[in-house]
C-alpha cells in the first residue's frame, strides 16, 4: 500500500466512527491548545519584561544614602548620611562609569486650568534621559543649559498631557508645581510601571537645580535623594561599583574601620533575575500544557487498543488477500498519526483565538507565532506514532486463521 492510499483509508475509518473519533481527539485537541497557548503566554510574557527591562535601562547602578548600620550610627554623633550633587559630578569623571546623574523628587500638587493631582515631580539632568532609555514623543527633553539655569522647563509623560491638555497641543503650555508655573517643552513616550514603581505616562521631569529652588525645600541644597550611574558598554560592572564605594567612602571622610554611610543596588542583577524567573516559568507552562497532552495521548492507545479488538476480523480479511504486517502496522499507526494531527491543528485554531481574546483586552498580548504552531502540530504527531505504536504492532502480529475465528 502507498502513503496516499493508508491516509485516504485512515480518514474512511474516522468517518465510520465518528463519535469514537471525536471523543478521541479531544483529548488531543485540548493538550494541545493548553500546549500552543501556554507557549505563547510564556513567550509573550519573555518579551513584556524584556520590553520593561529595557525601558528600566542597562547596567545601571542604585546609590542612595544610608547603609545597613550608619544611618543610626550618624544620626547618633549629628551627622546625618546624605549625597550631594558634588558626589554625582565625582562619578561622571570615573572612566569605569559611561555616567553618572542625581536625583530629587518629591511627591507636589499639579495644576493646570481646572485640572489638578498630585504626582511625584522628579529634579533630573540631561543624562538621565540616555540611562533610563527615555525617549520624547513630542517637543524635546531638558537640556544642559536649563540645569546650568535653573529654568522652570517640564517634561511630562502622555497620561497627563491627556489629562491636563485634552485635544490641545501640550507644547508651550504651563503646569503649575505647588503654585511655580513650569513651561512644557517635552512629552515622553510610552507608558508602564518604571523600577521606582511610577508610571512612565504619569512622571514629571524638571531641571533638577529648578526643583532644588522651588520645590524641594531643604536647609542643604546640594542634597539629593539618589545618584543612577551606568557602567560602560562592555566592560565589568563590578569594576565600577568598587570605584563608586572607594570615591565615596573618601568623598565622605569615612574610615576604614567605619561602614558605609550609602548603599550600593546593581539594578542589572536585577533585570538578571527577572529574566531567569520568566523563563523558568515560560517552562512550567509549558511543562504543564505537556501533562495535557499526555493524557490525550493515553486516550489514543486505549481507543486504539479497543478499535484493533473491534476490527479483528477485518484484519484478518486483509492479511488473507495478502496483507503483509507492516501494512497493518503502517495502517494503524496512521490512523493514530492523523487523528493527532487534524486534533493538533484544531487546537491550534483554538488557542489562536484564545490569543486573540486576551489580545482584545489591551491588558496583555499574547501572540501565537508560527514555530508555536509547528511546535504544537509536531508535538501531536509524535503522541500519535507513540501512544500508537504499541496498539499498531498488537494489530500486526495477529494471526490469520485466529482472526476470521473470531467473533
Amino acid at each position: 500500500m502507498i502513503l496516499f492510499q493508508v491516509v485516504i483509508e485512515a480518514f474512511r475509518s474516522m468517518r465510520a466512527n465518528r463519535l469514537r473519533t471525536i471523543l478521541t481527539m479531544l483529548g488531543i485537541v485540548i493538550g494541545i491548545t493548553s500546549v500552543a497557548l501556554l507557549l505563547a503566554v510564556g513567550d509573550s510574557m519573555q518579551r513584556f519584561i524584556g520590553k520593561e527591562l529595557e525601558q528600566l535601562g542597562t547596567n545601571l547602578v542604585f546609590i542612595a544614602p544610608g547603609g545597613d548600620r550608619a544611618q543610626a550610627q550618624r544620626m547618633r554623633t549629628g551627622a546625618m548620611p546624605s549625597l550631594t550633587m558634588q558626589d554625582a559630578e565625582a562619578l561622571n569623571a570615573l572612566t569605569s562609569l559611561s555616567g553618572a546623574a542625581p536625583v530629587l523628587q518629591g511627591n507636589f500638587k499639579l495644576t493646570a486650568g481646572n485640572e489638578s493631582t498630585a504626582k511625584t515631580v522628579f529634579g533630573v539632568t540631561p543624562a538621565m534621559f540616555s540611562m533610563r532609555n527615555w525617549r520624547i514623543d513630542k517637543g524635546s527633553a531638558l537640556s544642559d543649559a536649563d540645569v546650568r539655569s535653573g529654568a522652570r522647563m517640564a517634561v511630562i509623560g502622555r497620561k497627563l498631557a491627556d489629562q491636563f491638555f485634552y485635544k490641545q497641543d501640550p507644547l508651550g503650555q504651563f503646569i503649575r508645581i505647588e503654585n511655580v508655573a513650569f513651561h512644557v517643552v517635552g512629552v515622553l513616550y510610552g507608558e508602564g510601571r518604571q523600577v521606582d514603581g511610577g508610571d512612565l505616562s504619569e512622571y514629571v521631569l524638571v531641571p533638577i537645580t529648578a526643583a532644588s529652588a522651588h520645590l524641594v525645600r531643604s536647609q542643604f541644597p546640594n542634597n539629593v535623594h539618589y545618584i543612577m550611574a551606568q557602567g560602560k558598554s562592555g566592560g565589568n560592572l563590578d569594576d565600577g561599583i568598587e570605584d563608586i564605594s572607594e570615591i565615596l567612602r573618601d568623598r565622605h571622610r569615612i574610615r576604614a574601620e567605619d561602614p558605609d554611610d550609602f548603599r550600593i543596588e546593581n539594578l542589572a542583577s536585577f533585570a538578571e533575575t527577572a529574566r531567569t524567573i520568566s523563563a523558568a516559568l515560560a517552562t512550567m507552562l509549558g511543562l504543564i500544557g505537556a501533562i495535557s497532552l499526555l493524557v490525550g495521548g493515553i486516550g489514543i492507545m486505549n481507543i486504539m487498543l479497543v478499535s484493533v479488538t473491534e476490527r479483528t476480523r477485518e484484519i484478518g480479511i486483509r492479511m488473507a488477500i495478502g496483507a503483509r504486517p507492516r501494512d497493518l502496522l503502517l495502517q494503524f499507526l496512521t490512523e493514530a498519526v492523523v487523528i493527532c494531527l487534524v486534533g493538533g491543528l484544531v487546537g491550534v485554531g483554538l488557542a489562536a483565538g484564545a490569543a486573540a481574546a486576551i489580545t482584545a483586552t489591551g491588558k496583555f498580548e499574547v501572540i501565537i507565532n508560527l514555530q508555536a504552531a509547528l511546535v504544537a502540530c509536531g508535538f501531536a504527531s509524535l503522541v500519535g506514532i507513540f501512544f500508537g505504536y504499541y496498539p499498531a504492532r498488537r494489530a500486526s502480529r495477529l494471526q490469520p486463521v485466529d482472526c476470521l475465528r473470531f467473533e
